[in-house]
C-alpha cells in the first residue's frame, strides 16, 4: 500500500515545543473545525501538564479545553499524551485513576507515553492500568544516543515493547537527533521485531533532518507519520504537513490529507502568533551541540520562556553546556519526561547557584534512590550519586514512600465534598490558591478567525485611544463607534 496517514501534533507537541504551551482555548477553538476536516489517522489533544500551566500562568480552565474542544472535534479521534500524573512528581494512584476516568468521559480513549528508560516489563502495569479504564496506548520506543544505545539494544526493546500488546508503537525521536542514516538502519529492525503492532513515527526538527527522515521512514515501510502545521512545525517541533505530504507524494506515495482547510488553520495561527508576539517556527541549521546535551525542544522553549520572566535569558548557553556533563554524570539517561527535566532542573540551579550540586531538587534525590527506575542506581556517577544523597533530605526518602492517600483523604485536604471531581484534579495539580485565581480573573479570551472580518475589524479598531469616534460605512451597512459620551452628543445635534 502507498496511502501514508497522519497524526496531527499542532495543538499539543507543535505549541508546546514552540509556544511553551502558551495556546490558550480560545486560539484552540478557533482552528479546531479546519483541523477535523483534513482527515487526520487522529490529533494529539493537550498533556497533563497543562493543567498546571494554564491555571497559574494563563489564568483558563484546562477542562473548558477539552470540553469544548471534544463538541467541535467530531470526525478525528482526538488523543491524550501523557501518564496517570503530569511526569515530573510522584502522583497518588487515586488521583491517577480519577484524571483518566475524566478525560475518557469525553470520549478520549488513546495515550501515548513512555517509559523513560524504555523499561517495558515495568511499563506494563501500567498499560494495563489505562486499558482497564478504557483507555488504549500508543507505546513510544524512544530514540537516544548513547554507547548503549546501539541497533541489538532497539531490536530488543522492540521485542519487549511488543510483547505488552500496546495498541501501537512509535518510534520517537524526541530530542530531533535521529539521521537519515541512522532512520534507514533502525526503522526496519523495528519492524521486523514487532511482529503485527502498527508502527508510528515521530520525530523532531533540532537538527534540521526531522523532514528527511520523515522520507526515510516512509521509503523503509513507516505509514503513520506525526507532523504539525506552520507556525507550530519546523524549529524545535515536528515537520510541516506541507512539506511532508507533498514530497512522499512527489516519492509516488498518496499522503491520506485534505490540505485545503489547513491552510486556513497556518494562516489563522501564524495571524495570532504575529499578533501574540509568539514564535514562529522555521527550519533549523545542523547544531552539534544537541547531540551533546540531547534537551529536548519542547523543555528548551519552556526553559527559555522562565528564564526570559527572570530576566536571565542569557544565561541559556551555559545551562545547555551544564547539561551535557550532567547526563554523564546521571548516566546517559534518555532526555524524557521526567527524566530530561530533571537533568535539565539540575544543570539551571548549577549554573544560576555557581555551585555544582550545591542545591539539588527532590526529584533528583528520588533519582539517585532509584524511585525513577532501578537503572539509574547502576549507571550513575559514584561521586555524583554520593554528593546527592550525603544530605537530610535524601535520608528522609530512603525510609520508604509514604501510604497512598485516597481519593477521600485528597478531597478532604483540598476542599472537601463540595469540591467536584474536575476541580479536585486542578486544585491537585495547580494549587487551591492558583485555581481560585483562575476563577477570580474572568471568562477565557477568544479569537476570531479571517471568515468574521468585519467583527475583526471593529475589535482592532476600538483598540486606537486617539479617536473619539469611527464611523463605518459598506453599501447600506452604517455603524458608528464612539465613547458613550461623543455618541450622546452627535445624537442630540442630529449628527
Amino acid at each position: 500500500m502507498s496511502e501514508i496517514r497522519f497524526v496531527d501534533t499542532t495543538l499539543r507537541d507543535g505549541q508546546q515545543s514552540l509556544w511553551a504551551m502558551n495556546m490558550r482555548t480560545g486560539m484552540m477553538l478557533s482552528v479546531a473545525e479546519w483541523l477535523d476536516q483534513a482527515g487526520f489517522e487522529a490529533m494529539e489533544f493537550f498533556v497533563p501538564s497543562i493543567f498546571k500551566k494554564m491555571v497559574r500562568e494563563l489564568k483558563e480552565n484546562p477542562w473548558e479545553w477539552i470540553r469544548a474542544g471534544t463538541q467541535i472535534v467530531k470526525k478525528t479521534p482526538v488523543r491524550y499524551h501523557g501518564g496517570m500524573g503530569d511526569g515530573m512528581e510522584k502522583t497518588p494512584q487515586s488521583i491517577g485513576r480519577l484524571l483518566i476516568e475524566r478525560i475518557v468521559s469525553y470520549g478520549i480513549t488513546v495515550t501515548r507515553t513512555s517509559d523513560p528508560w524504555n523499561d517495558f516489563s515495568a511499563f506494563n502495569e501500567e498499560v494495563k492500568k489505562f486499558r482497564q479504564l478504557g483507555m488504549e496506548t500508543v507505546v513510544n520506543l524512544i530514540y537516544s544516543v548513547s554507547p548503549k544505545h546501539t541497533e541489538e539494544y532497539y531490536a530488543q526493546k522492540a521485542r519487549d515493547a511488543a510483547a505488552i500488546k500496546p495498541y501501537r508503537l512509535c518510534f520517537k525521536d524526541v530530542g530531533g537527533m535521529l539521521t537519515p542514516e541512522r532512520t534507514r538502519a533502525l526503522v526496519p529492525i523495528i519492524l521486523k521485531n514487532v511482529g503485527d503492532v502498527p508502527v508510528e513515527f515521530h520525530v523532531h526538527c533540532n537538527n534540521g533532518l526531522g523532514p528527511l527522515n520523515c522520507l526515510e521512514a516512509i521509503k523503509m515501510g513507516i505509514k503513520i507519520i506525526h507532523t504539525a502545521l506552520p507556525p507550530l512545525a519546523n524549529g524545535s517541533g515536528q515537520p510541516s504537513i506541507f512539506n511532508v505530504a507533498a514530497n512522499a507524494r512527489a516519492l509516488g506515495y498518496t499522503p491520506i490529507v485534505d490540505e485545503e482547510p489547513l491552510k486556513k488553520v497556518s494562516a489563522h495561527l501564524t495571524y495570532i502568533a504575529k499578533r501574540e508576539g509568539l514564535p514562529i517556527g522555521k527550519p533549523l541549521e545542523y547544531d552539534h551541540s544537541q547531540y551533546l546535551h540531547q534537551v529536548p525542544g519542547g523543555m528548551i522553549s519552556n526553559l527559555r520562556h522562565q528564564l526570559s520572566l527572570l530576566g536571565m535569558e542569557d544565561k541559556l548557553e551555559a545551562i545547555l553546556e551544564e547539561a551535557a556533563r550532567v547526563r554523564a554524570e546521571f548516566g546517559y539517561p534518555i532526555m524524557v519526561t521526567p527524566l530530561s527535566q530533571f537533568v535539565g532542573s539540575q544543570a539551571a540551579i548549577n549554573v544560576l547557584c555557581g555551585e555544582r550540586y550545591k542545591e539539588v531538587t527532590d526529584q533528583v534525590i528520588q533519582y539517585a534512590l532509584g524511585l525513577w527506575g532501578k537503572e539509574a542506581t547502576e549507571v550513575m556517577d559514584p561521586n555524583v550519586k554520593d554528593k546527592i544523597l550525603n544530605r537530610p533530605r535524601a535520608r528522609e526518602f530512603s525510609q520508604g514512600e509514604p501510604p497512598e492517600p485516597s481519593i477521600h483523604e485528597i478531597r478532604r485536604k483540598l476542599g472537601g465534598p463540595g469540591v467536584s471531581d474536575e476541580e479536585l484534579l486542578l486544585r491537585f495539580f495547580a494549587g487551591p490558591e492558583a485555581v481560585d485565581a483562575m476563577y477570580a480573573s474572568g471568562p477565557r479570551r477568544e479569537y476570531l478567525t479571517a471568515t468574521t472580518p468585519l467583527v475583526t475589524l471593529i475589535q482592532e479598531l476600538t483598540k486606537h485611544k486617539d479617536c473619539s469616534q469611527i464611523y463605518i460605512r459598506k453599501g447600506d451597512l452604517k455603524l458608528t463607534l464612539g465613547r458613550k459620551e461623543t455618541l450622546g452628543a452627535c445624537n442630540e445635534t442630529g449628527s
